[in-house]
């Protein structure tokens, strides 16, 4: 077998519904690790979920082209897997570079390479920028800029050359008659950040860096830049100033004085918009300014309903089993969607699908951001059916590992806010759902109970729908069948079933 042949590649591989990209979490396998078929080799995380990879071949991690953290488009390499290492060494002109030891960049593509000037490099599709496929991103209206840009040597590298063709070599094209123009001046550092060059060449820093050198009183001249390509980041500038504070201690000791409250970005802290929060919030966006939302209030008292579930879990079948008021409250929303049955639906355009099944959603809190798995058909299981399937959601949510098809094709949803003390709210609609209840804390609270006033067991039900597709009445009668249920569950499962 040729060492060609032996190494494959392993492409990252849309993990559902059309994914574009996925975040290395973590690698289970390190270069030089034998692997079998199927053995997970990675962690990655969709905009959906956490999900093990296995592995496509058996073999010899040869190579890991990117490290845990890396955001990576959908089939892009990711391994490279020696499938028959027991055949000797492979030559390294055919295998290539390991991942461990990235390729050192040539003179010439180092001097190919175009570099913003001193205000800092220009970002991929920004104007002026690299835009896809090689072009440059302008205005429209406005040519590319024809002049060479500016080139620095890049950090550890060769310096980069001019790679501007002599004059001689092409004519000039003829330019347009010259437009007076204010003469340049060098603009001097100022100690305050601003300063555009420096005897060693342009000042690398990107505008939010130059801000807080301002703020601080830094000179980013004087400092030597330790972020990509030698430009200067924020720890450089905050270490300058740390620095500068620590030297000017002892002058300012004998006359202590109260310094001003900083408002700054040293005090601020930004967190990247992705995976799972990334796709709520494009989901969240996208329902509450298209589906136009109602939300009505119920307050019951659920005394019989939690009296029910104290006879149950002393069942002898029950004993095992993890029994809970939300397990009621499902049972109530599965009863009452048969009897009005245009809740369960999808405004689609020109019509309304109404669903004879119902995909339960039930929205869980992880520590990756909000998520709602549905239970696959729920109004066909028994109660202790459904027990079990709510429970191994909860627990396959909380480890992290529910995959992307048990979060596709949700009809309805539930949402328990009183695991969290609160009382009740007005949830936005998953995109694609008609209808989402709010459970709140079930509270021991004075109710009017045979004409006097008696501690009960109380919660309020809060239930938002989808106005185009349920009026008032019928969202009122949906939320009135729930609330029955809950507060009297055996005599309505003997009036509706």
């Amino acid at each position: 077998m040729s060492g060609v042949s032996r190494i494959k590649e392993f492409n990252l591989p849309d993990l559902g519904e059309g994914l574009a990209e996925g975040e290395i979490l973590t690698w289970l396998v390190k270069v030089g690790d034998m692997i079998e078929l199927n053995q997970p080799i990675v962690e990655v995380e969709t905009a959906k979920a956490a999900v093990e990879i296995p592995a496509k071949w058996a073999g010899q991690v040869r190579s890991i082209f990117h490290p845990a953290g890396s955001t990576i488009e959908v089939g892009t390499p990711i391994i490279a897997i020696d499938t028959d290492p027991g055949a000797g060494p492979i030559e390294e002109s055919t295998t290539g570079t390991p991942s461990a030891d990235l390729p050192t960049p040539s003179a010439a593509s180092l001097a190919a390479v175009e570099v913003a000037p001193s205000e800092g490099a220009v970002e991929p599709g920004l104007i002026g920028g690299p835009a896809p496929g090689g072009r440059t991103a302008v205005l429209v209206g406005y040519g590319p800029r024809t002049t060479a840009a500016k080139r620095r040597p890049r950090k550890g590298g060769v310096p980069a050359q001019s790679t501007a063709a002599p004059a001689s070599h092409a004519p000039a094209p003829a330019a347009p008659a010259p437009v007076p123009a204010a003469p340049v001046v060098a603009a001097p550092t100022n100690g305050n950040g601003h300063g555009g060059t420096r005897a060693g060449g342009p000042v690398l820093a990107k505008p939010p860096v130059r801000k807080l050198a301002r703020d601080l009183g830094v000179d980013l001249a004087a400092l030597t830049g330790s972020g990509p390509l030698g430009s200067i980041s924020r720890e450089d500038v905050r270490q300058a100033a740390s620095g500068t504070a620590t030297a000017a201690e002892p002058l300012t000791a004998a006359a202590p004085t109260t310094a001003a409250a900083s408002f700054g970005a040293d005090r601020e802290q930004r967190i990247p918009v992705k995976g799972v929060r990334k796709l709520t919030a494009e989901n969240m966006s996208r329902s509450a300014f298209t589906a136009p939302h109602v939300t009505e209030f119920m307050t019951v008292d659920v005394t019989r309903a939690t009296k029910a579930l104290d006879r149950l879990r002393g069942r002898r079948e029950w004993r095992d089993v993890r029994v809970s008021p939300l397990l009621l409250v499902a049972k109530a929303v599965l009863l009452a969607v048969r009897r009005h049955p245009m809740v369960n639906s999808t405004w689609a355009g020109d019509e309304i699908v109404v669903k004879d099944y119902v995909n339960l959603g039930i929205a869980a809190a992880t520590e990756r951001g909000l998520i709602v798995p549905n239970i696959k058909d729920a109004g066909r299981l028994s109660l202790r059916e459904l027990a079990d399937a709510m429970t191994d959601l909860v627990q396959t949510a909380k480890a992290g590992r529910t995959s992307p098809a048990a979060m596709s094709g949700g009809t309805l949803t539930i949402t328990n806010v009183g695991v969290f003390g609160v009382d009740t709210g007005t949830p936005i609609l998953p995109p694609g759902e008609s209808a989402i209840l709010a459970f709140g804390a079930v509270r021991e609270m004075p109710w009017v109970h045979k004409g006097k006033v008696r501690p009960r067991q109380v919660t309020t039900l809060g239930l938002s729908f989808d106005h185009r597709i349920i009026d008032g009445e019928l969202g009122s009668k949906f939320l009135r069948d729930i609330g029955d249920f809950l507060a009297d569950p055996e005599a309505a499962l003997l009036a509706w079933t």
